[in-house]
C-alpha cells in the first residue's frame, strides 16, 4: 500500500473517522492522525447530548398517560348521548369549543408533550455531533446505535429512543461487547421495540392461569396500558434480531429452533407495569419464564431464570460467528462498502484477543492500514451529510424544526430506521438522482445564511484540506457569490464521500 503523507492522514483522520472537520480541526489532526484518533477512545463511554436528563422510566410513565388519556376520552365519547333536537325557532347553538379549550385537553397536551421530548431528544444529539471535539468517539456511538437499531415507528418505543441511546449505549461504547449487548437487549426501548414484554412462556404459571380464564386480568394488572388488549404469547421477535442481526449473523449457523429455544428463555424479561413499584423500567417476571433447560447452537443451559437468558447472550458475545461478523460490519461501516478482507480480519483478531474489549478494537481500526487509503469509498447517509454541513460552516443546528424536514425529505426521518437492521449504510442507497437534487436545495439553502462574510475557499481548506481537488479548488473560486462557492463545497464528490 503507497504511503500517506502527514497532510493527507489528517484529512482522513476527520472526514472518514471523523464527521466531517471544522474549521481549525485539520490542523490539531496534523500534528498526529493517529493519536488524535486515539485519544478519542476512552473506557467512560461516549459523550452525552446536552440537555435536561429524562430517564426511560418519565418518558414511559408520560406515555402511559398519554394512552390512559385516550381511553377516558374513547369511553366518554361512546357514552355521550346526544341532547334532545331544539323547538321550531330555537336559537342553535354551536359546538365549537371555548377559547384556549383545545389547548387545555390532556390528550392533546401531552401527545404535544411527547413530540416535543422526541424532537429534543435529537436536536441534542445533532447539536453534539455537530459541535463535539471528539468527532470519532460520536461516529463510533452512532455505529453503535444503528447496529442496535429501535425505532419510533412503534409510538410507546419512540417516546424512549433518545434515552436508550444515552442509558445504554453511550456508556458501554467502548466497553466490553458483553456489557453493551447486556445493556441494549434488556433496555425498554428494545423490549418494546421488539415486542418482548408480549412473550410469554408456553408452560409458565401466567399461561397456566390464562388457560384456566384469568390471563387478560392478569395481564392487566402486570402489562403496561398500552398492551394490555394484546394477545399474550411466545413471542420470537427479540431473540431472532439478537441472533441475525446483533450477534452471530444470518450465516452464523442457528436455526430456527434455536431461536424458538432462545424465545422461551428469554420469558419473562419485560417492563414494570401499573402492579409495579417502578412503571416502564425493566423486570423480570417468574410467573411468565418457561420453565426447564433449553439448547441453543449446540449448548445446553440448565440455569433458571433471568440467568438463563443472560447465559445465552454471554456465550453468543463470545462467538466468533459474532466476532467475524460485527467486525466485518465495523470496517464496511469506516472505509468501504465492500471492505478490504484484511482490515476485518484485523479487528477480528484484537476482539478474539483482548475478549470483546471494544476500545482494543477501535484502536485496531485506527492503527490498520487498509482504514487510511486515500481513496474516499463511503457515501454520506443524509444525517452524515448534515453534519458534516453544519461542521464545515462551523455552526450548530439551533433546534429540531431545522433538521427534521431535510432529513425526512432525504430518507432518514429522525428517530425511524424502518425496520431493526437499522438504516442502510452503502452508496446505491442513498445516490438516487432525486436524492442529489435534495441534497444540492439543501446545500443552497443553508449556504444562504451559513457563509456571511466569509471565504468559501478558506471554508474549504479547512473542511477537506488535501483531500481538496484542484478542481472543486477552481469551482469555489470562480463562484459568484460566496454562499455559491460554500454550496459547491458541500456539493462536491470529495465533500459527499469520506
Amino acid at each position: 500500500m503507497a504511503l500517506v503523507d502527514q497532510d493527507m492522514k489528517a484529512a482522513i483522520a476527520v472526514t472518514r473517522f471523523g464527521l466531517g472537520a471544522k474549521p481549525g480541526e485539520l490542523d490539531e489532526a496534523r500534528r498526529d492522525p493517529q493519536g488524535f484518533l486515539k485519544s478519542q477512545i476512552r473506557r467512560s463511554g461516549a459523550d452525552q447530548p446536552l440537555g435536561p436528563t429524562v430517564s426511560s422510566a418519565q418518558r414511559m410513565a408520560e406515555f402511559r398517560d398519554y394512552q390512559r388519556e385516550k381511553r377516558e376520552v374513547r369511553l366518554e365519547k361512546a357514552a355521550d348521548v346526544r341532547p334532545p333536537a331544539p323547538a321550531a325557532g330555537a336559537a342553535m347553538e354551536t359546538a365549537a369549543p371555548a377559547k384556549g379549550q383545545e389547548a387545555r385537553d390532556p390528550v392533546k397536551v401531552i401527545g404535544r408533550m411527547l413530540r416535543q421530548d422526541i424532537g429534543s431528544d435529537f436536536a441534542a444529539r445533532a447539536q453534539l455531533a455537530a459541535t463535539t471535539d471528539a468527532a470519532f468517539r460520536e461516529r463510533w456511538t452512532l455505529f453503535w446505535a444503528n447496529h442496535f437499531t429501535v425505532s419510533a415507528t412503534k409510538a410507546i418505543t419512540g417516546t424512549v429512543v433518545g434515552p436508550f441511546e444515552e442509558e445504554a449505549i453511550r456508556p458501554n461504547v467502548f466497553g466490553r461487547f458483553d456489557d453493551l449487548l447486556g445493556a441494549a437487549e434488556s433496555h425498554p426501548a428494545m423490549l418494546t421495540y421488539l415486542d418482548q414484554i408480549q412473550s410469554i412462556g408456553p408452560d409458565s404459571q401466567m399461561a397456566e392461569f390464562g388457560r384456566r380464564g384469568g390471563a387478560r386480568g392478569l395481564g392487566a394488572r402486570l402489562q403496561p396500558a398500552a398492551l394490555q388488549q394484546r394477545t399474550l404469547g411466545l413471542n420470537e421477535n427479540l431473540a431472532r434480531e439478537i441472533l441475525e442481526l446483533h450477534t452471530v449473523g444470518v450465516s452464523g449457523g442457528y436455526t430456527q429452533a434455536d431461536v424458538t429455544e432462545f424465545a422461551r428463555a428469554m420469558t419473562g424479561l419485560s417492563i414494570g407495569g401499573q402492579r409495579d413499584a417502578a412503571y416502564g423500567v425493566a423486570v423480570f417476571r417468574d410467573a411468565a419464564h418457561e420453565p426447564g433447560e433449553r439448547q441453543v447452537m449446540g449448548v445446553r443451559y440448565d440455569q433458571r431464570g433471568k440467568q438463563q437468558a443472560s447465559a445465552i447472550l454471554a456465550d453468543l458475545a463470545a462467538k466468533p460467528q459474532t466476532a467475524r461478523f460485527i467486525c466485518t460490519k465495523i470496517a464496511r461501516h469506516f472505509v468501504a462498502d465492500d471492505p478490504p478482507p484484511a482490515l476485518a480480519t484485523r479487528l477480528t483478531t484484537a476482539w478474539t484477543a483482548s475478549r470483546g474489549d471494544l476500545s482494543k478494537v477501535a484502536e485496531a481500526l485506527v492503527s490498520a492500514p487498509e482504514a487510511w487509503s486515500p481513496r474516499a469509498e463511503k457515501f454520506k447517509m443524509p444525517y452524515e451529510f448534515i453534519v458534516s454541513s453544519y461542521r464545515a460552516a462551523g455552526a450548530e443546528p439551533q433546534g429540531f424544526q431545522m433538521l427534521a424536514p431535510i432529513l425526512t425529505s432525504l430518507g432518514q426521518k429522525p428517530f425511524s430506521a424502518p425496520s431493526p437492521k437499522g438504516w442502510a449504510e452503502d452508496a446505491q442507497s442513498w445516490a438516487a438522482p432525486d436524492a442529489i437534487v435534495k441534497r444540492m436545495q439543501f446545500a443552497q439553502n443553508f449556504s444562504s445564511t451559513a457563509v456571511r462574510d466569509r471565504d468559501p475557499k478558506a471554508l474549504a481548506a479547512d473542511a477537506l484540506g488535501e483531500r481538496l481537488s484542484p478542481d472543486t479548488a477552481k469551482a469555489i473560486a470562480r463562484a459568484e457569490s460566496r454562499p455559491e462557492g460554500f454550496a459547491l463545497l458541500l456539493m462536491s464528490p470529495e465533500f459527499q464521500r469520506r
